[in-house]
């Protein structure tokens, strides 16, 4: 095993200290942002594939761990320039931090009540600027887009409390009040 996965076994086992000894969320947040800063300041786990995008949505993600329970799924995302994701949700808590470059995040609100299949309401509530080393925490329920405004392809480290194919997780398009399921295929 060499030093890349040790880094990321011996994040693992930290994340999962946290996760089983935190029951509150936002408190979960807070413990969990600075672990996965140090993780991103180490950078050994960092691979010249990991900036690796598929031209046609945009993206690329890198699976680095999930736990055999689906919990705790931790990825490295790629944003070509000028690419991003729609409004989207996680059904689950997630932390992310930049690792290079700046990813522009929007946040939204859902108006109506989730009631008609397809449909949802949004409404701009803020945005945040997410450079390296910064954190973002975004509890359940939490939904924003992204967008890579820099020329050169940006890298961010995400870590979520489970697996997004296995949650109820959605994308979102607030022009025409849609929305459908959003699921992702990591390398």
């Amino acid at each position: 095993m060499g030093p890349q996965q040790d880094d990321i076994q011996s994040f693992v086992v930290e994340l999962r200290k946290v996760v089983h000894e935190v029951a509150d969320e936002a408190e979960l947040l807070v413990q969990v942002g600075p672990i996965v800063q140090r993780m991103v300041q180490k950078r050994r786990w960092l691979t010249a594939d990991m900036y690796e995008a598929d031209p046609k949505l945009g993206y690329g993600t890198t699976l680095l761990h999930v736990e055999p329970d689906q919990s705790l799924f931790v990825v490295v995302d790629s944003w070509l320039p000028g690419r991003g994701v729609p409004p989207h949700d996680h059904d689950t808590w997630a932390v992310v931090v930049g690792v290079d470059g700046t990813e522009h995040n929007l946040f939204w609100q859902r108006l109506d009540d989730a009631q008609r299949p397809g449909y949802a309401e949004l409404q701009l509530m803020g945005e945040q600027c997410v450079s390296v080393g910064e954190a973002l925490l975004l509890p359940g329920g939490s939904i924003h887009s992204l967008i890579n405004e820099t020329e050169h392809t940006s890298l961010s480290f995400h870590v979520y409390g489970r697996h997004l194919n296995f949650t109820e997780r959605r994308q979102f398009d607030p022009d025409n009040n849609l929305e459908r399921p959003f699921k992702i295929a990591p390398r």
